[in-house]
């Protein structure tokens, strides 16, 4: 019997390099998302913490509980009071990635953390060192991330010591120092614009959860909530000479994997001139109504105003977004399991792909063309159609859906998924007199101010006005 040749060869080592997987985990995330992931942490704290249950307001059930960020050109610091992180749940905190594992605790139900990559990729995002302080009700402990760590291989254990100096509060110290030099000229130099930036994702990525009572400060300056907010009529008219006001288009349903689905269309304020539509004036006082969609999960926006396909602008029968549709928000709230959820793992992205996203984009473009052809239907009346737009009353989310109780909700059994839909009864513009015929044309503005002035001596007056007069003095001059 021939004997049996020995394999020469030794198994491959496959264990990922340390140092190459930390730079492939932080090369594709921002700054601002990798700050901003970090503050996830502290929602999330809070919610562990269970207070949304206990809270005596339940409209302001974070009421109490605070984030403030710090930043320099030598350190990074965020501290929370937002409960810590207890022991029971440290590998899920400090291991890189969270495998499928039915007997591992679970977190809150309502965090946005899914993939267990936030707080890790943050902190190397920044800088070669850190140092983790946190307190829980049972627990006290620091860990400590030094330069030498991520270049040392096979070892991913961390150093783990009890707490010297335990915070006074229950809560989590994350001090990042060591800084990669980009971030430290960004902590620095362009100081004063990352500030910006950074206070304005915030107010308005967390607008919901900013409502809800949490105090967020960066550098001391504290965020203040700018939801987006849609016409909604009120139950009670404030006069029997009130136009009848105009409500958004609604859907809500629940998925078999227990996600809960609303969404809302509307209006945020009356329709733009066409022939204003265009002007520099009118995109700037417009901007800040927040155009567009507005995808929010678990109370965290990942996606703010936006006007492309990836939600529904210019497919299946929806026009392509233009200035004229400036006037039209919606909002789609999605609330469940964060593993459910159809976000990216920097959640600042909607996943696209994701069959649930796919289903509910059908329903945000049925919204979206009831109120572009209502937009384009009243081009030729916008007077009348301000006052049944003026007449709604400015609703966030949490608004409308208490008001969207009283209302009467159709089931959609037919559409998937299937779930319940408000549509509602917009009113109609009278018909023109088919003699009549809009004239619209296009002139630079520093052409239209010349002509302003020229006619009434300044040149601030509307493009609409100019165009108007001008046709007045020649038609008054022309043969009848």
């Amino acid at each position: 019997m021939a004997k049996e040749k020995q394999n020469p060869y030794e198994p491959v080592d496959a264990s990922p390099v340390k140092s190459f997987f930390v730079y492939m985990l932080t090369r594709d995330i921002r700054l601002e998302d990798a700050i901003l992931d970090l503050l996830d942490n502290c929602v999330d704290g809070i919610l562990r913490t269970g207070a949304e249950k206990t809270a005596k307001d339940k409209k302001t059930p974070y009421e109490g509980f605070w984030a403030h960020i710090k930043f320099d050109r030598n350190n990074f610091e965020i501290s929370d009071n937002c409960g810590g992180i207890p022991w029971s749940l440290h590998k899920y905190a400090f291991t890189m990635g969270r495998e499928a594992d039915p007997d591992r605790p679970q977190d809150a139900p309502g965090t946005v953390g899914a993939y267990g990559i936030g707080m890790k990729r943050a902190i190397f995002k920044m800088g070669k060192q850190c140092s983790i302080s946190t307190r829980n009700e049972k627990d006290a402990y620091d860990v400590e991330i030094s330069p030498d760590w991520t270049e040392k291989k096979g070892d991913w254990d961390l150093p783990v010591e009890p707490s010297k100096t335990p915070p006074k509060y229950q809560g989590t110290t994350i001090v990042v120092g060591t800084l990669h030099a980009p971030i430290a000229d960004r902590f620095s130099i362009d100081r004063e614009a990352l500030q910006s930036t950074l206070q304005q994702t915030v107010e308005t990525h967390y607008a919901a959860i900013i409502d809800k009572g949490l105090e967020i400060k960066i550098n001391g300056v504290l965020a203040k909530a700018r939801p987006v907010k849609l016409l909604f009529a009120p139950r009670k008219p404030k006069s029997t000479k009130t136009p009848k006001a105009i409500r958004p288009f609604m859907f809500r349903t629940k998925t078999e994997d227990g996600v809960e689905v609303f969404l809302a269309v509307g209006f945020t304020r009356p329709i733009p001139d066409p022939d204003d539509s265009e002007s520099e004036q009118i995109q700037k006082r417009y901007a800040a109504v927040d155009a567009g969609w507005t995808i929010i999960c678990n109370d965290r926006a990942v996606v703010y105003c936006d006007r492309t396909e990836l939600t529904g602008w210019g497919e299946a029968g929806v026009p392509r977004y233009h200035n004229q549709f400036i006037a039209i928000s919606g909002i789609v709230e999605f609330r469940g399991d964060s593993s459910k959820l159809p976000t990216t793992t920097t959640k600042r992205d909607v996943d696209a792909s994701s069959r649930l996203y796919l289903q509910i984009k059908n329903k945000m473009r049925d919204g979206m063309r009831v109120f572009t052809d209502y937009t384009n239907k009243w081009k030729n009346d916008l007077d009348e159609s301000r006052k049944y737009i003026e007449a709604g009353e400015p609703l966030s989310l949490d608004e409308i859906k208490v008001e969207s109780t009283h209302l009467v909700f159709n089931a959609t059994t037919k559409s998937v998924p299937p779930g319940e839909q408000y549509k509602p009864e917009l009113p109609m513009p009278r018909k023109l007199e088919s003699r009549q015929r809009r004239i619209s044309f296009v002139r630079t503005v520093e052409e239209i101010r010349r002509v302003a002035e020229y006619l009434f001596g300044e040149a601030e007056a509307s493009p609409s006005t100019v165009g108007e007069e001008c046709f007045d003095l020649i038609l008054k001059d022309a043969p009848k």
